[in-house]
Order: C-alpha cells, then structure tokens, then sequence
C-alpha cells in the first residue's frame, strides 16, 4: 500500500474538513504542523507527500529516496524546489482553481470595514454613546459610498475579473492593468485597460491580484504610493512582498492614504515588529481570505483527485514536467 505523509494538515482541515478521500488512497499519516527539523524524520518513508507551506528544498528531497509525488494543497507551490524534484523524478502537483470567490469576497469585507467601520460603531453603542447622544442617528467615521467610484485592480486573471463583477454590482467603474492582452468580454463589462501609472492616479479603491514576481515586489512603494489620491484605500490580499510595508505605513501615517486592508504580509506569521501593527486606519486579516470552508472543500478534492490521478498512471496539475 503506497504511504502517503501528510505534512501540515491543521491549516486544510482544522476540524471541519476530513481526509476520508485521500484514506482511501492508501496509508496515511497526518501531521498537523511539520517543523523543518522533522521534515525528513517524517518524510522518509513516503512515496507521497501533501504539503500546504512547508518548505520541501533540494537538501530535503535527496534525503527522500521513495518520494514519488509532492502534491501542493495550495495554487502557489514556491514551498517546493520543483526544480530538484524534476532531478529527482518527483512530480509536484498544485491545486490551481479554488477559491477564487471567496477571496473576491474577503477583498469587500475589507474595503466595507474600512468604509462603514461597523466594529467602532457596535462599540459605542455597547458603550453608551448613542443613548447619550440623544439623536436617532450618529456616526464616528466618514461614511463613503462606492456608487460611481473607480475600482483599480492590478491583475486580472480569475481572482481580479471576479473582483471586478462584484465591484461593478457596487456601481463602480473597473479600471485595470495587466501583462495580457485585454479579452473581449472584458471590453464587453466595461473594463477599461489602463497602465500602471494611470491606474494610480485614478483609482478610488487599490487591490492587488498579480503574481509576486521580480518585477512586481515591492511595486507599492514611497513612489508608488505618492501617485495615489489621498483619499484612496488600498488592499492587498495577493501576497505580502509585494508591498514595501514602512512605506506603507509611513504613508498611512502622514495621512497620505486613507485606509489600507491587508490579508498578507511580508513575513507570515507577521513579525511583532511589523511597522504596520501600529499604522493609522490600516486593518490585518491573517492570509484567511481563501479559507472559507467551501474553498477548503474544493481544496481537499481537488488535492485528493491529484493524488489519485497520478497513481493511476494519469497525473493532473502537475507544475513541474
């Protein structure tokens, strides 16, 4: 029976969200965290491995002779050095399509936060405040409406178009830029094409959905920033690195921008010292966005049909041929 070594299982099922598939497949060992110095004690004996983040380097893959498959429950796989898998006749496998709606989703939960600050008033109900008051209405924060405003998305693949239809249901106009071509049915919505530094000038709300690449780390910086308007709000549920984060709360600081809604940072855990802990008008999530329970549902079939594809002689997603 082929062993199958699963390395961080908490993070795909904490509880809510079994392995009873990925059992049938053959003998299996969970592991619900996986700390670098046990990857190889644990890993040894494995013919398959699934991992979420922990990391699986060359060094690591030499000491695994039996290793056949490293399947990614994830899209991004940069946790595996496929490279040296190739080396090693180990296929990597990721999950491609999973949770595109609902980090679309957690992308408004952010913005409406900033935007209405429904925490700050429930508070001051709770504290007395609207009794004090006296008037039947009352509110601590401006309130903005999103009706007419520009909804600049950086990157358009699956995640930024559905962030683009649920922005365009708000009333606002989509304007975005990409390294692709524009489609025609993008043409078709109303999505205008712009370039980067047009996009900054005009958007009204930021969000970033582009690979983190050479060219695109650190792409929100002092100068990037500079070109926005000050009452622009900026969200990153994408990845961390691609926000230089002093320059972003040094801006938040100075007033410059009026609110950030971060899901990633440039170090998860995120460090105590990260300067944006004590940035103005900036709100963290902790990279939760895909987490929805129907995403990790999609995640653990998709991640247990790669398994099964690849020991019926017939792979799927695989990243590294």
């Amino acid at each position: 029976m082929v062993r199958i070594v699963v390395m961080d299982g908490a993070t795909l099922n904490p509880g809510d969200n079994p392995w009873a598939g990925l059992n049938q497949l053959g003998d299996v060992q969970i592991y619900e965290r996986t700390a670098p110095d046990q990857r190889v004690a644990r890993a040894r004996d494995a013919e398959v491995l699934v991992v979420n983040k922990v990391r699986i380097d060359a060094e690591t893959l030499a000491e695994l002779p039996q290793l056949r498959l490293i399947t990614v429950s994830a899209t991004g796989h940069d946790c595996v050095d496929s490279a040296a898998a190739r080396e090693h006749g180990v296929a990597v496998t990721n999950v491609p399509v999973y949770g595109t709606d609902s980090v679309a989703q957690h992308v408004f939960a952010l913005l409406l936060h900033m935007l209405h600050r429904v925490d700050l008033h429930d508070a001051t109900i709770r504290a007395g405040e609207w009794s004090r008051r006296g008037d039947f209405s009352y509110w601590m924060s401006p309130l903005t409406e999103l009706a007419g405003r520009e909804l600049g998305v950086v990157g358009f693949g699956r995640i930024g178009r559905a962030v683009a239809r649920l922005g365009t249901a708000f009333g606002m106009r989509v304007i975005y830029t990409t390294r692709s071509s524009p489609r025609p049915e993008d043409l078709v919505a109303g999505y205008e094409a712009v370039s980067l530094d047009e996009l900054l000038a005009r958007a009204d709300v930021l969000t970033l959905h582009c690979p983190l690449t050479d060219q695109t780390r650190g792409m929100i910086r002092s100068e990037t920033l500079a070109k926005l308007k000050p009452s622009a709000y900026l969200i990153n549920t994408g990845r961390g690195p691609l926000v230089v984060e002093q320059d972003l709360a040094d801006a938040l600081n100075r007033g410059e921008l009026a609110g950030a809604g971060l899901d990633v940072a440039s170090v998860e855990p995120m460090l105590p010292t990260n300067p944006l802990l004590a940035a103005r008008n900036c709100f963290l999530t902790p990279h939760l966005a895909w987490a929805t329970l129907a995403a990790r549902r999609r995640l653990m079939e998709v991640t247990v049909a790669n398994v099964a594809a690849f020991l019926a002689g017939q792979p799927q997603n695989v990243v590294n041929a």
